[in-house]
């Protein structure tokens, strides 16, 4: 008899690739020659692709958002909280994709990547992607799968923002934008915060300028640096304080009046930051943060995201969680005002979490509940 937790699970997925060859002009001005995207699907895609969903992932996420890989693997994917049977993004019902962003390290062109003009791994030389380049990577996937209009592009974080870019730069293709715990653009902290990040590894002398690969070496310390300083944004001082408080990691003694782990919260930061050495590179994460750092849709207008917004045509769900101080509620209010501003769609929901910025990944269960009721009226909409 299946478990609970196996009954609202896709199970185990087997990730894929597609590759085009044809040219992508990028809005740095360089062009890539052609590009592989890694991605996954979820369900099934109903006889007229009406029912199909592209998650987009956040900053160090990937096109694993749910299942596991194999039979037995403890962690599943990083949406599991809402991707599978009866959960909000309801496989019974839609066809799920998520794909791994262009630049990513898990599959998807990007640094860790053949150059095909020197025959070498494009290290720091791949170029600097915009969230602007990943939806027109991401349309050229939907063409691949036959899709020819999203059901909607949903995302948190990072992911919000392209499902907003994809409503401003292909309203078209899409009938709903679904975004999460996201923001207009990044604040002058968190600008700060991807700095601080960046330095960390641009500092750590096994960088080498990014072409850390031809050695064998790796800037392990630099990454697990930004890794660490990334969970504290990303938790609630109320999170940690619930989960870690001033707890001790030896309790038999007292301090040891050294430099080595005396606390759990210390503990724990360490773990994050040196597991993620090993399953993400260097300079994607480079990549991934300065792609935060430039999006702002209303740069092009003035500073105006009314006029940013004003062609959109898809109905907006934007949600936002109490306690998240990296993307607070008061980002969200600013894409909520936007777009009534112009007598656009949209519902909001502000959710009371402790969790910090990671809530759109928890099951918090009044997010559960009113991200269920807005893609129930997505599928009803469609007819799954």
């Amino acid at each position: 008899m299946a478990t609970p937790a196996e009954e609202t699970s896709v199970g185990v997925i087997v990730p894929q690739t597609v590759h085009f060859d044809e040219p992508l002009a990028l809005d740095s001005g360089r062009v890539l020659p052609g590009y592989t995207l890694a991605y996954e699907t979820y369900g099934t895609l109903n006889a007229d692709a009406s029912n199909a969903i592209l998650v987009c992932h956040a900053l160090s996420g990937n096109h694993h958002a749910a299942g596991y890989h194999h039979a037995g693997e403890r962690k599943p994917g990083w949406w599991e909280a809402c991707i599978g049977p009866g959960k909000p993004l309801d496989t019974n019902r839609f066809f799920v994709v998520c794909s791994n962003n262009l630049g990513g390290c898990h599959g998807s062109t990007g640094p860790t990547s053949i150059d095909p003009e020197t025959g070498e791994l494009y290290g720091a030389d791949f170029p600097l992607v915009t969230v602007r380049d990943w939806v027109r990577s991401q349309a050229r996937l939907a063409d691949h799968l036959g899709v020819a209009r999203w059901a909607a592009v949903a995302g948190g974080s990072l992911g919000g923002m392209q499902a907003m870019q994809w409503a401003i730069d292909q309203p078209e293709r899409l009938r709903h934008a679904v975004v999460i715990a996201a923001a207009p653009r990044l604040s002058a902290q968190n600008i700060a915060f991807n700095e601080v990040a960046r330095q960390a590894i641009r500092s750590d002398p096994d960088f080498q300028d990014g072409r850390y690969a031809a050695t064998g070496d790796r800037p392990r310390t630099g990454l697990m640096l930004a890794r660490m300083l990334g969970h504290i944004t990303y938790l609630s001082e109320a999170a940690m304080g619930e989960k870690f408080g001033r707890e001790r990691r030896d309790t038999r003694g007292g301090y040891h009046y050294n430099y080595d782990v005396e606390f759990e919260v210390e503990s724990y930061l360490r773990y994050q930051g040196e597991s993620f050495v090993d399953r993400f590179d260097a300079n994607t994460y480079l990549l991934m943060t300065r792609a935060l750092d430039y999006f702002d849709p209303a740069a092009a207008t003035d500073g105006d995201l009314s006029v940013a917004l004003s062609g959109v045509t898809a109905p907006f769900f934007v949600a936002s969680f109490t306690s998240d101080w990296r993307f607070p509620p008061a980002a969200s209010h600013e894409i909520v005002r936007a777009l009534l501003d112009t007598d656009k769609r949209v519902s909001y929901a502000e959710i009371r979490a402790n969790h910090g910025h990671d809530a759109f990944l928890m099951p918090v269960p009044r997010y559960r509940e009113v991200f269920s009721t807005y893609m129930q009226r997505i599928a009803e909409e469609v007819g799954v």
